[in-house]
Order: C-alpha cells, then sequence, then structure tokens
C-alpha cells in the first residue's frame, strides 16, 4: 500500500486544542468551587438546623440536618473529583460527569429550602458536565 501526505493521525498525533484544555480546567475548578458551595450550606443546615424555613409542604421533605449531611457529602466528593480533574484522571472525569448530575437532582430537591442558591448550583453542574463530556479528554496529555 502506498504511504501518502494524508495518513490518518492516531489520537496522541492529533493537535491539542487550547480551548478543550481551558475549558476542563473551567468544569474542574468549578467542581471544586461547586463543592465548597455544597459544603457551607451542609454546614449551616448541620450547625443551625433553623436557618433554612420552608413554608409549604413538598415532596421531597427531609430533615435539615439529613440535607446537611447529604450536602457535605455531595460537596466533599466534588472538591476531590475536581483536585484529581486537574491532575488529568480519566476515572475523576467520569465521576465529576456522576456526582455533578447526582448535585444537579439533589439541588433541584433543595429549591423549596433555598431556591436561587440552588438554581445557581444546578447552572454550575449542567456547565461542569458539557465542559467535562465535550473536552475532557484534552487534559490528560
Amino acid at each position: 500500500m502506498a504511504s501518502n501526505n494524508m495518513t490518518e493521525r492516531t489520537p496522541e498525533q492529533r493537535p491539542v486544542s487550547k480551548t478543550a484544555i481551558g475549558l476542563t480546567l473551567f468544569a474542574a475548578t468549578m467542581l471544586m468551587i461547586g463543592g465548597f458551595f455544597q459544603v457551607m450550606p451542609g454546614l449551616i443546615a448541620l450547625f443551625n438546623d433553623t436557618f433554612f424555613v420552608v413554608g409549604q409542604e413538598w415532596t421531597f421533605e427531609f430533615d435539615i440536618s439529613g440535607w446537611g449531611w447529604i450536602h457535605l457529602i455531595i460537596g466533599a466528593v466534588l472538591i476531590v473529583a475536581g483536585a484529581f480533574v486537574l491532575r488529568g484522571a480519566v476515572w475523576a472525569r467520569v465521576a465529576g460527569i456522576a456526582v455533578a448530575a447526582l448535585s444537579a437532582v439533589l439541588n433541584f430537591m433543595w429549591l423549596p429550602y433555598y431556591p436561587v442558591w440552588s438554581i445557581l448550583i444546578i447552572a454550575v453542574d449542567v456547565l461542569v458536565i458539557w465542559a467535562l463530556t465535550a473536552h475532557g479528554r484534552d487534559i490528560t496529555r
């Protein structure tokens, strides 16, 4: 078979997109910041459970302390995943996507307690998921 100049490049030979790396770094940073944003209401709910007040009955009604533990655990996992995404770990990208999706669902359930904050965190989670799925592999090089 004759070789020509139009040979196919392997993934290691493809040019690295600086935009893709930047978006992945953004996603890793936002994972860690989002984790911190999850930890804060978790700690508030644990130490001052009268801070959050709900006026109506909602389907997803849990004890505030229970929500505090949920936010604390999810926040810690987001921070760890973000740190390992910065290091280029493939498993951290997958974990970051999964935990960001779980965070978005949990913040939807948290809407009655803190609506504006929950919507903000859901938006951050969606951006993180997009950046990690669209450009996550470029940071591992």
